[in-house]
């Protein structure tokens, strides 16, 4: 059994009276209540409201409350209203809801087009 006491759906929990300094890994879905300052690579993100990430986000998914300073990237991502974010935003899917800041430059995950981009580019000008 895992410390959540489930055996099925585990997850990791960062409380609010936590500091951690370093990069966070995790293969289960992350609850984040403190403070991080390092990058957070997790299938699954959830980020509290009084939460502060200094650091870059990967995730398949990631619901962000708090301060984010750093690039995210995340295949689905929700802004919440109480999001405050300073860095580029990588997505496939994108919600943001009204009331959130987001300073930075948003980019759609669509690898396949400038993949292909690139070869037609190179083959042409070897032509």
């Amino acid at each position: 059994m895992s410390a959540t006491g489930g055996k099925s759906i585990p997850f990791s929990l960062i409380g609010g009276d936590v500091t951690i300094t370093g990069n966070v890994a995790a293969s289960v879905d992350l609850h984040i209540d403190g403070a991080i300052e390092g990058d957070i690579s997790c299938a699954s993100l959830v980020q509290g409201p009084d939460s502060r990430i200094t650091g870059h986000v990967t995730a398949q998914s990631a619901r962000l409350a708090g301060l984010v300073d750093g690039s995210i990237s995340a295949d689905e991502l929700v802004v919440e209203s109480s999001a405050r974010i300073t860095g580029d935003v990588t997505y496939a899917t994108i919600t943001i809801e009204p009331g959130s800041r987001i300073a930075g430059r948003f980019t759609h995950k669509d690898g396949a087009t400038p993949a292909a981009e690139l070869k037609l580019i190179t083959n042409d000008s070897a032509g």
